[in-house]
């Protein structure tokens, strides 16, 4: 006789679990502790097989019936329903695998894995906050270009142009991987060429005329932070290098017996070692902040903390703190204004210049430079500038009142 709604409702667990049949094969399995599972039993190629539909009462009588009721249609069609079902598993997995965010992730993990901290995060938060929210659930391979444009018009229309190139060129690094990997034919965003609004280009701000430079290095003398912001500075000046590698440098980056620092490639940003000659002047300042810091990582590290480096604000606000607004100053600037002012006022050797700014340099027969060529030059370069630098700063204390 089948079962009723009331019946399966009311059935009671005992002492052993015992079984309600509805029929067909179709049975409910009731379990001391009180359970209740829909089970079919059935025989396939001669062999006796049990089909989980479900439990109650998360799966109603009538619900587990239909269940049954495709079951037998595929025994019908002489499919195995449990074979089926493992199918359609296996193929909800692989599709679960095959999302716009798994695969970013993948990639992400794979390809991000050398790039810097703050790379990584800036990336990271890229996606999680702009393309995993329309993009995340999505078949990779059934991306399309107009799915894309409406999210990076969308981060556009808050005014935020460079994050929509940004996150067009992320997009399509996904893209090109999962192409790479066989999980998808095309990469769509490169459909969207010139639908986007240009970003403004915008110069780095940098102060690159000589009186001022003075003024700046007064300030900088002057400046009332810490020693660590302090001396991260006065480098910044010296040394030129880019803020992120100010930042991170360590300790054990600076070999004081050939009076250089030496980064490892995996710090910079053309991933190829550097050399930075030390200037009298900026070995006098590492020592005096190795009293502080010495015993630590890094040569800069976080108030927050010794086991993080100082954070890219540290110098920017040091500048706005002295009166260098974004306009005027930028810890990026300082770059630009010793390219300027050792091409056009100190006339050292440009190549001398690109290799001193890490940028890459390369001989007649278009090979890249090792990180040692020219460092005699570069090094009597470096302590030219330095010597330069406390000169603009003497003429710039001459004439305040």
């Amino acid at each position: 006789m089948p079962l009723t709604a009331t019946a399966v409702k009311q059935s009671k667990p005992r002492e052993k679990a015992y079984k309600l049949f509805d029929g067909g094969g179709l049975f409910l399995l009731v379990n001391p502790n009180g359970r209740k599972y829909w089970r079919y039993k059935y025989r396939f190629l001669g062999k006796e097989k049990l089909l989980a539909l479900g439990t109650f009462p998360a799966v109603s009588l009538a619900e587990a019936r239909g269940k049954h009721l495709k079951a037998k249609e595929l025994l019908a069609e002489d499919k195995d329903p449990a074979d089926v079902r493992k199918l359609e598993q296996l193929t909800r997995h692989i599709a679960a695998a095959d999302t716009f965010e798994a695969i970013a992730r993948e990639w992400f993990t794979i390809r991000m894995v050398d790039k810097s901290p703050s790379h990584r995060d800036r990336t990271l938060r890229l996606f999680e906050n702009h393309l995993f929210p329309g993009l995340r659930g999505r078949p990779i391979s059934a991306i399309t270009a107009p799915e894309i444009l409406a999210i990076l018009r969308k981060i556009d229309n808050q005014g935020k142009v460079e994050t929509a190139h940004r996150a067009k060129q992320a997009a399509s690094q996904v893209f090109r991987y999962a192409i790479q990997t066989g999980r998808a034919e095309r990469d769509p965003c490169a459909d969207l060429t010139g639908a986007l609004r240009s970003p403004k280009k915008t110069h780095i701000a940098a102060i690159t005329e000589p009186a001022e430079v003075g003024k700046l290095m007064v300030a900088i003398d002057g400046f009332q932070g810490t020693a660590v912001v302090h001396t991260a500075l006065k480098l910044s000046a010296l040394m030129f290098l880019r803020p992120g590698e100010i930042r991170q440098l360590e300790w054990s980056d600076v070999n004081w017996a050939e009076r250089r620092i030496e980064i490892p490639a995996e710090r910079m940003k053309m991933r190829v070692a550097h050399i930075v000659p030390l200037s009298t002047q900026a070995e006098t300042a590492l020592k005096e902040l190795h009293r502080l810091t010495g015993n630590g990582r890094y040569v800069f590290p976080s108030p927050r903390g010794a086991s993080r480096c100082l954070s890219d604000n540290g110098v920017r606000t040091a500048l706005r703190t002295m009166g260098y607004d974004n306009q005027t100053m930028s810890p990026h600037g300082f770059r630009a204004m010793a390219r300027t002012l050792l091409d056009e006022v100190l006339r050292y050797r440009i190549d001398w210049i690109e290799h001193q700014l890490a940028h890459q340099v390369r001989d007649p027969n278009g090979r890249a430079y090792n990180r040692t060529t020219h460092l005699e030059g570069r090094a009597q370069m470096m302590q030219g500038w330095a010597d330069y630098l406390d000169s603009l700063k003497e003429q710039a204390l001459a004439k305040s009142p």
